[in-house]
């Protein structure tokens, strides 16, 4: 595929991580497409999820995901999800990024054309992060409060959550989908020795922002039942305020007092690569560290 010249990141969350043949399906409208690259896609059965990272053109990138969310509708019936992960409908969260030559309202303005495509198939969409159309819809986890069993009494609330676009009952399998712009964030996630979840829930309290913890860190505990552990799963808004570094060690800090150890920690999706290098500098203490001395982005930058 040619090189792409205004390039516009979106990562997707649908509501499927255990019946792979229906991720493919949905997946499958990103591939092959002009102007349009597929970077990574990851399930996960605890949180029944999926989420893809695609980058590409914003037109392109736009039609592509319209396709993606309705080939989500049709094979999604939210009715009978179940999963760890707190959502509210078949395609969950749709965030679009601006990476290069886009700016933060070119990436609004994509969100509010997806919006309204994804309204005209009967789905309900709230316009989250930048592209809210009120501040108490900024934040997705107040969006998505009530979750798929109660967004039909919550949207009864017409003064406070009339969607933006779309009918004003969420739809009976598809339910309801949250469509924005935001800046670049890491999904982190650090696993606990304990399957105790009210432990792992106590961890996440005290870390998210909303408890008190980091300023730019939202968080929840999860069950990995499989694995007989929990998780301590993170949204890091804005990695160069609070870094990866800091979030895992103050999830090690707070897991002491619960007698708990972490046992592994995993990233979702993709993450910038200053986010890494930042955990490098700081475990290694590495002086004076500059990106120029990465090999790979020397033979780049040729």
């Amino acid at each position: 595929m040619a090189s792409l010249n205004r390039i516009v990141e979106c990562v997707p969350n649908f509501s499927e991580g255990r019946d792979l043949a229906k991720v493919e399906k949905i997946t499958d409208a990103f591939r092959g497409k002009e102007g349009v690259k597929l970077l990574d896609y990851t399930t996960d059965k605890d949180h029944n999820r999926c989420v893809i990272t695609v980058v590409g053109e914003p037109e392109p990138l736009r039609d592509a995901v319209v396709q993606a969310i309705a080939t989500a509708a049709q094979l999604i019936d939210m009715t009978k999800h179940e999963g760890q992960h707190p959502r509210m409908g078949a395609a969950d969260v749709v965030p679009f990024i601006p990476i290069k030559n886009v700016t933060t309202e070119e990436a609004i303005a994509l969100s509010k054309e997806v919006g309204k495509a994804v309204g005209e198939m009967g789905i309900p969409v709230f316009l989250y992060e930048k592209s809210a159309s009120a501040p108490h819809r900024e934040n997705l986890a107040s969006v998505r409060k009530g979750q798929f069993e109660g967004m039909a009494e919550k949207m009864k609330d017409t003064e406070l959550w009339t969607p933006d676009f779309g009918p004003s009952q969420p739809h009976p399998t598809a339910g309801v989908v949250a469509i924005g712009a935001r800046m670049p964030l890491c999904a982190y996630n650090v696993n606990l020795d304990t399957d105790n979840l009210e432990i792992a829930t106590a961890i996440a309290k005290k870390v998210r922002f909303i408890g008190g913890g980091l300023r730019y860190c939202k968080a929840m505990g999860v069950d990995l039942a499989e694995r007989k552990q929990t998780q301590v799963s993170m949204n890091l808004t804005d990695f160069t305020k609070t870094p990866i570094y800091t979030a895992f060690e103050m999830v090690k800090m707070e897991a002491r007092r619960y007698g708990v150890n972490v046992v592994g920690s995993e990233v979702i999706g993709l993450v910038p690569q200053q986010a890494l290098i930042d955990c490098a500098e700081y475990y290694l203490q590495i002086e004076n560290f500059s990106s120029a001395q990465i090999i790979e982005n020397r033979i780049a930058e040729e």
